[in-house]
């Protein structure tokens, strides 16, 4: 079992930045890669970026390369993304997604975290 509990998000305007949270307890936080996703309405549910158990490899799909930034933080159980230069077209709910092993080509786990709304508008 793993639990998860997002934090961050909200409004900024086009150009502004955010940093979202993903909390995990449950099982060991470094024995796992960690995703994030987001899904805009209307749309699938999109892979936006994934870090290793030791943050030594990230992944990052096209459309956010350069300007995201995921980390993690195994002391505090944490993984994080940071946002700068947002588009409005990055306006969608955020979910954090543990994966099932160390690396980031492991399959996903059955677990999500809440969602965080980040909405980009001026």
């Amino acid at each position: 079992q793993v639990q998860l509990v997002q934090s961050g998000g909200g409004l900024v305007q086009p150009g502004g930045s955010l940093r979202l949270s993903c909390a995990a307890s449950g099982r060991t936080f470094s024995s796992y890669a960690m995703g994030w996703f987001r899904q805009a309405p209307g749309k699938e549910r999109e892979f936006v970026a994934c870090i290793s158990w030791n943050g030594g490899r990230t992944h990052y799909s096209d459309f956010v390369k350069g300007r995201f930034t995921i980390s993690r933080d195994n002391a505090k159980n944490t993984d994080y993304l940071q946002m700068n230069s947002l588009k409005p077209e990055d306006t969608a709910v955020y979910y954090c997604n543990p994966r099932s092993r160390y690396y980031c080509d492991s399959a996903g786990s059955d677990y999500w975290g809440q969602g965080t709304q980040v909405t980009v508008s001026s």
